[in-house]
């Protein structure tokens, strides 16, 4: 082993090795940087992928109870215009469509735009027959799911981390606290001349 890596394991090492000038604090500080360090790692983790998998299944049933259907347009829908922009090019248009219990429902959905009434447009129903979004398809489940599970690790790792450093922060209110007491029966024995 080298002298520098072994001189470096040292120093990050130094709150668990004995020393006379180590205090209680300085030991409850070790143990709680390992332990948050343990906790973003382990739990960051499992938060990551427990969350990532729950809106992955959240998808999948919704790729299940939802199915799209043909539906008329009952009447114009207008042109393009400002408002739509920022909607891929859909506008709100009333359709007629059958359930899947045979019953004909009417309802007001996104559908595109200049369309006449009569066109036959795709609409999303949920199993009752009620209108719905169009489901995600698997790849952008997974592109969201995995941004969902980041989030929730990271999250967790905020939380985590932000704990820490509010108990290291009393740490070291308690240190310096500690340190001032002492300091005020020392300090008076050095301001007197010797010799």
């Amino acid at each position: 082993m080298r002298e520098g890596t072994s001189a470096r394991r040292r120093r990050w090492l130094w709150r668990w090795r004995s020393n006379p000038l180590r205090r209680h604090d300085d030991i409850v500080e070790a143990w709680l940087v390992l332990a948050v360090w343990t906790v973003v790692v382990l739990g960051g983790a499992v938060a990551g992928l427990v969350t990532a998998h729950a809106a992955d299944e959240v998808f999948a049933r919704q790729r299940a109870e939802r199915h799209s259907v043909r539906a008329v347009l009952l009447a114009d829908t207008p042109a393009l215009t400002l408002a739509a922009w920022g909607k891929d090019d859909q506008a709100w248009g009333k359709v007629r469509w059958n359930a899947p219990d045979g019953t004909t429902r009417t309802g007001r959905t996104l559908v595109g735009t200049d369309l006449a009434a009569g066109t036959s447009v795709t609409i999303w129903q949920d199993r009752q027959g009620r209108l719905t979004d169009r489901p995600i398809d698997r790849t952008e489940a997974s592109v969201e799911a995995g941004f969902l599970g980041a989030g929730a690790a990271l999250a967790l790792t905020g939380v985590v981390v932000g704990a820490g450093a509010v108990v290291r922060w009393r740490l070291d209110r308690r240190r310096i606290d500690q340190w001032g007491r002492e300091w005020a029966l020392v300090g008076p024995q050095w301001g007197h001349k010797t010799g």
